[in-house]
């Protein structure tokens, strides 16, 4: 679990395709701070798992689902990735809940320099978009950001200085691809309406009756 706020960004040093799947090898310094063999770290989003620590990178195996569902699928030496540790109890929870389990993979459209700000605007997979609504969450190549606005399944937010020039958001071109995490929490509202309303539309009183008011 993880909260979306990217602790360094990465390089990547090797991506070797094999028979079933990948490994990588990625260069950094913060992340490796108390980590051990077998911690996740989230990439990109992606949680990995740690198969080796070296002096300033780290290795993980990524499985052909991963690659399947995810921009690993383009990755190339040399390319910025946003790293993370994995979420601790004693840690702040200053962005949202992330699970490092990427839903599909967007691209970037466009950016807009503003006087404090950027606007950047992503096209998202299609059945990506029920997901996602106005002021929620969404994970943009594991940064946690907030959903300015959202019309069918083009996907503009506001960053601020900060996030732009710390994360590999700073890199990104038209066309590249990003991956796509939304937020967990309607993933279960979806689920839990579909088993329990029967289809029913939603009313005051199913609210009520399921707890929810």
């Amino acid at each position: 679990m993880f909260t979306g706020i990217i602790e360094e960004t990465g390089k990547i040093k090797t991506f070797k395709k094999n028979s079933n799947g990948a490994e990588i090898e990625v260069e950094c310094s913060e992340v490796l701070k108390d980590t051990k063999i077998g911690d996740s770290i989230s990439v990109n989003g992606t949680c990995q798992t740690v198969i080796e620590l070296l002096n300033n990178s780290f290795k993980a195996q990524i499985s052909d689902e991963t690659l399947r569902v995810t921009n690993f699928n383009y990755a190339k030496a040399g390319q910025s990735v946003n790293l993370e540790r994995a979420l601790t109890l004693s840690s702040r929870l200053g962005g949202h809940i992330v699970s490092g389990h990427v839903d599909g993979v967007g691209k970037f459209v466009s950016k807009e320099k503003l006087t404090d700000f950027y606007n950047l605007v992503f096209e998202i997979p299609s059945e990506l978009d029920k997901y996602v609504v106005y002021k929620g969450s969404i994970t943009i190549n594991g940064i946690s950001l907030t959903v300015a606005s959202i019309k069918n399944n083009i996907v503009e937010v506001a960053i601020i200085p900060h996030t732009f020039e710390n994360t590999n958001l700073l890199t990104l071109k038209e066309g590249d691809y990003v991956n796509i995490e939304t937020d967990i929490l309607g993933k279960y509202v979806e689920k839990f309406l579909s088993v329990n309303n029967n289809k029913k539309d939603i009313s005051i009183d199913f609210l009520m009756e399921n707890g929810f008011v």
